[in-house]
Order: structure tokens, then C-alpha cells, then sequence
């Protein structure tokens, strides 16, 4: 449920969904949700001063479900 409120999110977002690739994995730490992007749409997922970015983590923690930790990265594609 996480994974797909991120992907919605995210979707939502950007300017290429195409090439948007949400990916979960599950470690000692937790969850671990990335987001790949186009260059050009890590500054729609990042916003202003990160504040888009940590709200989606926010919503991201909210939304988890028996994980102890929900981390939220965008990582280069």
C-alpha cells in the first residue's frame, strides 16, 4: 500500500511518467522505497527547499503498516 501511494504520488508529479520507476525493498532497516526520475523531474519531486520530498515521506510513514521505518530516496537514474 505504501509502494502505491508513492507511485501515485510521484505520478502524479512528474512530467514524464514514463520513466518513473518506484522500487520497495525490505532490509534490517525496514522499508526502503526509490524513486528514479528524469532529470528534469527531480526538482518536481525534490520542490522548494525539500519540502515535497519530506512530505511525501511523511504521507509514506502515515500510510506504513506494521514496518517499523519507512525511508523515502530519490536516487539518480
Amino acid at each position: 500500500m505504501v509502494v502505491e501511494l508513492v507511485t501515485y504520488i510521484a505520478q502524479n508529479l512528474v512530467a514524464d511518467p514514463d520513466r518513473l520507476e518506484v522500487e520497495a525493498r525490505e532490509g534490517g532497516r525496514g522499508l526502503t522505497i526509490n524513486i528514479r526520475c528524469a532529470k528534469g523531474d527531480a526538482g518536481r519531486i525534490i520542490g522548494r527547499g525539500g519540502r515535497t520530498i519530506n512530505s511525501i515521506r511523511t504521507l509514506a510513514r502515515a500510510a506504513a503498516e506494521g514496518h517499523e521505518r519507512v525511508e523515502v530516496q530519490l536516487v539518480d537514474a
